[in-house]
């Protein structure tokens, strides 16, 4: 989950004392817009998106005004505006108007957590307000620091001294920067990046950092995320239905991340740990209706309750149901299955048979029961199924229900609507 801009952005800064751009969201008046274009001479008109999506600067889609009836036009032009940025699509619901910030000099600023290191890593540059890739890397410091200690003023400055920054930006860095891993280690974010940071000179040569963009990563099943009190529809992002009614149960224990991959995609994969997801999406690609991860050792209650929403959304158009993961360490696998073929019964019961082949790769605790128990889902069902143990590699199970995916395109599907008395087609 994210979060982009600084109507929510500027708030979550002051908890820390960072100075921000001043700005307004879409209810602002007229009186309010054109007393901020007075004082700051300009404002920037920005598309306000749930979620976060890039590069809205070179798609032509943040207006600059210096009068109330070009902020207005710019209004009107960006309220509702649409943007998609690789493989990911929004659309606007409201802007803000931001103050505009003079400075000479940008700064470029992010925390995040960095798998060459294993460890969080400031990325740092004072030549920022563009994207970071077209930078050279003598111009961009990358330091891992320690959790435990923070990141130290010292480490700021000797990042800035090696690129060679500008020495009147040095010390007001070091004294404020440090302030945003403590906003990022307090409330359970998991990446934090400010592009640009104006520095603002107060007419004497001091210079003080000015936040004018704001973009976070939280990890919503850290507790700590509920100190900020943010509003839930912030969580929503730009989803469908089926991630909403997954989400809501994020109040239990056990992980609920889900993201819709294809709608009309023939693999229904509910996956378990980050690495088996990671490999279960790139390898089926398309086929895949869902990328999720419902490790953590979920209750009964919770599994079956998304094993139902899995198949009230997806079933019927599928033709492997793949349940995958890792070997656990804590998940109760005889619990999971137990869930997943409980699920399965009252599913088809409701709504009917419908072709399908089961396919699942799991290690763990009550691995032999639960293959029991989901077994005699299937043997009732009439269904047909294969199981992997924990000795098995997990690229050969998910090459294997590509196999089986395709047997069903070509055939199979008509077979085993024949065997349960089931129409082939979705």
């Amino acid at each position: 989950m994210q979060l982009t801009g600084l109507l929510h952005g500027a708030p979550l800064l002051r908890h820390v004392d960072f100075p921000t751009a001043e700005v307004l969201g879409p209810d602002a008046s007229e009186g309010q817009i054109t007393d901020l274009i007075r004082r700051h001479g300009q404002v920037f008109v920005k598309p306000l998106f749930k979620g976060g999506v890039g590069k809205k600067g070179k798609s032509g889609l943040i207006g600059r005004a210096t009068d109330l009836r070009t902020a207005l036009a710019e209004k009107e032009r960006l309220y509702f505006a649409e943007h998609r940025h690789g493989n990911v699509s929004a659309k606007a619901n409201g802007v803000t108007f931001e103050g505009g910030v003079p400075a000479e000099h940008e700064i470029y600023f992010s925390i995040t957590d960095d798998t060459r290191y294993r460890a969080p890593t400031m990325t740092l540059t004072h030549k920022g307000g563009v994207d970071i890739e077209e930078l050279g890397k003598g111009d961009i410091a990358t330091v891992p620091f320690d959790a435990l200690t923070g990141l130290k003023a010292f480490v700021v400055a000797n990042a800035l001294a090696d690129i060679g920054a500008p020495r009147e930006v040095i010390s007001p860095l070091v004294q404020h920067l440090p302030k945003l891993w403590e906003l990022m280690h307090h409330y359970g974010m998991t990446t934090l990046e400010l592009n640009p940071i104006r520095m603002r000179s107060d007419g004497n040569g001091r210079l003080t950092p000015v936040a004018c963009d704001f973009k976070c990563g939280f990890d919503r099943d850290d507790p700590r995320v509920a100190r900020l009190q943010l509003p839930d529809h912030l969580f929503a992002a730009d989803i469908g239905p089926f991630e909403q009614e997954v989400n809501q149960l994020r109040t239990h224990q056990g992980q609920s991340d889900v993201f819709v991959i294809n709608e009309r995609g023939t693999i229904l994969a509910p996956t378990f740990g980050g690495g088996a997801n990671s490999l279960v999406t790139e390898v089926l690609g398309e086929a895949a209706s869902i990328s999720s991860d419902f490790g953590g050792n979920p209750p009964y209650e919770k599994m079956k309750e998304v094993a139902r929403i899995c198949y009230r959304h997806f079933l019927a158009q599928s033709n492997v149901l793949f349940v995958i993961g890792g070997k656990s360490n804590n998940t109760d696998i005889h619990e999971t299955f137990r869930a997943i073929g409980d699920a399965l019964r009252e599913h088809f019961a409701t709504h009917g048979p419908t072709p399908l082949v089961v396919v699942v790769g799991r290690g763990g605790p009550n691995l032999v029961r639960g293959f029991g128990a989901l077994a005699d889902a299937c043997d009732a069902l009439g269904l047909p199924y294969r199981f992997f143990g924990f000795d098995s590699a997990i690229s050969e199970v998910v090459n294997y229900a590509k196999k089986i995916d395709e047997w069903m395109r070509n055939g199979g599907r008509e077979q085993i609507a024949r065997r349960i008395g089931a129409r082939a087609a979705a």
